[in-house]
């Protein structure tokens, strides 16, 4: 009997038990996923299209003597910087100094003969008003003495001319700059416009690029441009500042951007990339997102992302479309404004309004944080 009374309690105990185990049931914590973030900060103005180019100088020039002669003394090296009407090269100047002598004497010649026929003129023109002399007479030295005075007007410009070929038998630098290139030696006879140097205006640098003709529409001048070279961790900005009417080889136009700003470091000859924003056919309010923050959708260009909430810490997903071209692991869409912060890794494992924790937490300002739960 007592046996009996103690199984029963027993049993009325574990019963009351089950009964509030079925009441209140046991619920877990919902799980807390740790997620990588990008904000989104960049709207996709355009398609972005990278071109190979040269460096060089804004202002550049191929330099020559206008006289030929024996080369006498070269003043410059590759690579020395010059100033403006600084001497480059010379040339041997006797024999030019000689027809500047040979000028001034044929000068003085025509002026002896000037002077002779002005005074036979002035002496027939009394001797036809006496009738002392015919009228073909005194036409004569009319003639002579007009004839005289072109003479004298020739060899004052042969003059003129020989000391101008004097004067350039000293080469200068037009602008200050360095030598790109010196092609000229000592004592070696050139021509007139033959090239003796190459020089580089100082300070202004392009890069000069070639545009295909699919694209050389959406090309205007002004058009911001970002310009990387190999020795440079930053990139450079620059702007177009020529296209080409006439398409080269290739068909493609040549495109010169001018560098604002330039190091030092950047001379010319070096080579560059040059990345130019293309203008889309229709444009719109898309935003660049990296692709790794997108789910595929059913059909092709859509998906979804999903957007934190820093209110609540939960995702919420988000449908996208595609609106432009996949460029360096970004891709142009439209569904999410920009100030918007989207999980970037693991999509896949995400569902609608789960609680997640950023890794890093200061992609979301403190002030956003709060003003979002002042709000709620």
């Amino acid at each position: 009997m007592r046996s009996y009374a103690i199984r029963a309690l027993l049993g009325l105990t574990l019963g009351a038990v089950l009964a509030g185990c079925e009441q209140e049931p046991f619920e877990a914590p919902p799980q807390v996923r740790p997620i990588r973030a990008f904000k989104v900060t960049e709207l996709a103005s355009g398609q972005q299209r990278r071109f190979s180019g040269l460096i060089e100088a804004v202002d550049s020039s191929t330099l020559s003597f206008q006289v030929g002669g024996n080369v006498r003394e070269v003043r410059v090296n590759q690579g020395d910087s010059v100033q403006a009407g600084q001497v480059l090269a010379t040339l041997d100047r006797e024999p030019f100094q000689l027809g500047v002598q040979a000028a001034e004497a044929e000068l003085q010649r025509e002026r002896a003969f000037r002077a002779q026929a002005r005074s036979d003129f002035e002496r027939h023109q009394r001797l036809l008003a006496q009738r002392a002399v015919s009228q073909v007479q005194f036409e004569v030295a009319q003639r002579n003495y007009q004839s005289s005075l072109s003479q004298v007007d020739f060899a004052t410009a042969r003059l003129d001319l020989a000391r101008r070929d004097l004067r350039n038998t000293s080469l200068t630098a037009p602008f200050a700059g360095s030598v790109a290139a010196r092609l000229i030696d000592p004592f070696v006879d050139v021509a007139p416009a033959q090239a003796a140097f190459r020089l580089d205006a100082a300070g202004g640098r392009q890069a000069r690029i070639g545009v295909p003709e699919t694209s050389i529409s959406q090309v205007t001048l002004g058009m911001p441009a970002t310009l990387t070279v190999p020795n440079l961790a930053q990139p450079v900005q620059a702007r177009v500042s020529e296209i080409g009417s006439s398409a080269a080889a290739g068909n493609t136009f040549p495109v010169n951007v001018v560098l604002i700003q330039p190091p030092a470091a950047v001379r010319p000859g070096m080579t560059a990339e040059v990345t130019l924003t293309l203008p889309q056919a229709n444009q719109d309010d898309s935003t660049l997102l990296p692709l790794s923050a997108i789910a595929p959708g059913d059909r092709t260009g859509e998906g979804f992302v999903f957007i934190y909430d820093p209110g609540t810490s939960t995702v919420r997903r988000t449908p996208v479309s595609a609106s432009g071209t996949l460029t360096s692991n970004m891709v142009a869409v439209t569904g999410v404004a920009v100030g918007d912060v989207v999980a970037s890794a693991g999509v896949n494992f995400l569902i609608d309004g789960q609680k997640v924790r950023l890794i890093d937490p200061l992609i979301v300002p403190a002030s956003a944080a709060a003003g979002s739960q002042t709000s709620k």
